[in-house]
C-alpha cells in the first residue's frame, strides 16, 4: 500500500536523519519534508519505530497516512516554476506555468502564471 510520511521538524539534524530513515525504505522524496512509497503494514510499523527512535525527545511532528489505490487514484498536483528556474520539478510548456498532475486518466492542465 502506498505510504506517505510528512513531517514539521526544527532540528536540521533530526530531520536530516529522518530524510535518511525514509530514503532506507524505499519512499521518494516528494517535498522538502515529504516522503512516499510502498510499504506493507509490517514494514511501515517498522519504520514508524525507527521514526519515533530517531526523533527521540526532539520537538516536531511526524504524520505516516497509507493510501488505498482509490484514493491515490484522486490526488491532484499543482507545480508553480519561476522563470528561468523549475526547482527540480517539472515545468509546464511557458516559464513561470502552472501545472495540474492528476491520475493518468485526467487529462493536465498548464496556465501561465
Amino acid at each position: 500500500m502506498q505510504t506517505l510520511v510528512i513531517y514539521d521538524i526544527p532540528d536540521d539534524r533530526t530531520r536530516n536523519r529522518l530524510a535518511e530513515a525514509c530514503k532506507d525504505y524505499g519512499l521518494t522524496r516528494i517535498q522538502f519534508s515529504g516522503f512516499m512509497g510502498v510499504l506493507s503494514h509490517h514494514r511501515r510499523e517498522e519504520l514508524e519505530g525507527r521514526l519515533r527512535q530517531t526523533m527521540g525527545t526532539q520537538v516536531g511532528k511526524i504524520h505516516i497516512f497509507p493510501l488505498c489505490d482509490k484514493d491515490l487514484k484522486l490526488r491532484r498536483e499543482i507545480v508553480v516554476a519561476g522563470k528561468g528556474t523549475t526547482g527540480g520539478r517539472k515545468r509546464g510548456k511557458h516559464p513561470g506555468a502552472i501545472t495540474e498532475v492528476g491520475d493518468e486518466a485526467t487529462s493536465s492542465r498548464t496556465t501561465q502564471a
